[in-house]
């Protein structure tokens, strides 16, 4: 049973994502695992890639390292196996379109159905291209999710009136990183897609800290974490229980304040 609609139920949500396989992927279940008991309400884990274009330096060098560690998509299932040993929480894929390919839509969707992935995001399959994996994923009971950035004006209400899950609104024009500024007019879009749909909306690309993630939260349904996340398994390696736990609860509870 797909577990998407309960991650908005518990006020704000906040959504965190970690590299599968960075450093190693005894530690991505240990972290994911953290991340629940911290309060994150859905786990994105990322599927190495050689060539993550949408990603800023941070997550680039996650994927190499990761990768560089023999991280492979079936690898990927492995870590979701060992979760679901333990945690019902939700979670979804982020990866981008060729390691689907490659696999194969059929199996990947199957692998995702059985294994209780609930939603997949991939920032380089466009809107008008996602129904070539829709109906493998539907099969199975994944939710595409959709991606709506700052330019997407025109087509906001198409991509919004399609949308299953939740829509993934991304805060700035260029890759992900950390920022110290967000200036985009997100009210005025999370308005449009309000318009068309109520499928809840989490803002993800460039949110750090929880004076950012309370502004963002009181703007949609919830936020989107990463490259905060992936700098803290950067530096701390296989030994970043604490200060992961510590910051995903620090983002959950400004996230509950918005």
């Amino acid at each position: 049973m797909n577990k998407i609609k309960q991650v908005f139920e518990n006020g704000k949500a906040f959504i965190g994502f970690l590299t599968a396989g960075d450093p190693d992927a005894e530690s991505t279940v240990r972290y994911i695992l953290e991340m629940e008991r911290a309060g994150a309400d859905l786990i994105e884990i990322g599927v190495p890639f050689s060539d993550p274009t949408a990603e800023g330096v941070v997550i680039q060098e996650a994927s190499i390292r990761a990768l560089r560690g023999g991280m492979t998509t079936d690898g990927v299932f492995k870590i979701v196996e060992k979760v679901r040993e333990s945690s019902h929480v939700p979670l979804a894929l982020m990866t981008y379109l060729n390691p689907v390919f490659h696999y194969g839509y059929e199996k990947f969707f199957a692998r995702c159905g059985a294994l209780g992935v609930d939603a997949i995001i991939v920032p380089d399959m466009p809107y008008e291209e996602k129904g070539e994996a829709q109906e493998a994923a539907a099969k199975y009971d994944v939710r595409i999710i959709s991606l709506i950035a700052p330019t997407s004006k025109e087509r906001i209400q198409m991509i919004a009136g399609e949308a299953e899950g939740f829509i993934y609104v991304v805060s700035s024009l260029g890759v992900t990183g950390v920022r110290k500024e967000i200036n985009t007019d997100l009210d005025s879009i999370v308005s449009s897609i309000r318009e068309a749909t109520d499928v809840p909306c989490a803002i993800g690309f460039g949110i750090s800290t929880p004076q950012q993630a309370k502004k963002m939260a009181a703007s949609a349904d919830g936020v989107i974490v990463g490259s905060a996340i992936v700098k803290i398994i950067a530096q701390y390696g296989d030994k970043a229980e604490k200060e992961i736990y510590e910051y995903v609860k620090s983002m959950k509870e400004a996230c509950l304040q918005a």
